[in-house]
C-alpha cells in the first residue's frame, strides 16, 4: 500500500512557496509515478479553451495530446467535476485508448484558489481494476492542497 503520508509530505516539501502552474505539475506528476508500480503514466491535461483538454507534464509514454471535454475518462472528469475511477476501461463506453496497455484508470479534477477547474489528473495502469477508493481520495487531498493558492 502507497504510503500517502509520506507522498504528501514529499510533495509539500518540494512545492513549498511555488506558485508556477507548470512546475507543480511537473513535480506532482513525477512523484505519484515513481511512488507505486502500479501507476504506468501519470500527468496532468490542462483545460486550454472551452471545453478542450491539452496534454501537460507528464510520466510515461506518450499521451494523447488534445481531448475535448466530450470524449473519454479525461473528458467525464473535467464535464462532471468529478473523480472518475475505472476498474476496466474496456467496458468504459467512451475510452480513449491512447496506449493499448492500459487496463485500468483513474482521472481527477484538478481546481484552483477559487474553485475553477484547471487540468484534470489522470493515472493509467496496465493491471486490472489498479486503483482503489483510498487512491481516489488521498490523491484528491494532495490535488487539493498543492494547487490551492495563487497560480501563475
Amino acid at each position: 500500500m502507497l504510503d500517502y503520508a509520506a507522498l504528501s509530505q514529499r510533495i509539500a516539501a518540494l512545492t513549498e512557496g511555488e506558485t508556477d502552474m507548470v512546475a507543480l505539475m511537473a513535480t506532482l506528476a513525477c512523484e505519484v509515478h515513481h511512488s507505486d508500480a502500479r501507476f504506468n503514466w501519470t500527468g496532468f491535461y490542462r483545460v486550454t479553451a472551452p471545453e478542450m483538454l491539452k496534454i501537460g507534464p507528464y510520466q510515461g509514454g506518450h499521451g494523447c495530446l488534445v481531448i475535448p471535454f466530450s470524449r473519454g475518462v479525461c473528458g467525464a472528469c473535467a464535464r462532471s467535476g468529478q473523480a472518475q475511477l475505472v476498474a476496466d476501461v474496456h467496458a468504459f463506453a467512451d475510452h480513449i485508448a491512447c496506449s493499448s496497455s492500459t487496463l485500468s484508470e483513474l482521472v481527477l479534477p484538478v481546481r484552483n484558489r477559487d474553485g475553477q477547474l484547471i487540468a484534470v489528473f489522470d493515472i493509467d495502469s496496465d493491471l486490472a481494476d489498479a486503483f482503489t477508493a483510498t487512491d481516489r481520495d488521498e490523491l484528491q487531498a494532495i490535488l487539493d492542497r498543492t494547487f490551492a493558492k495563487d497560480l501563475t
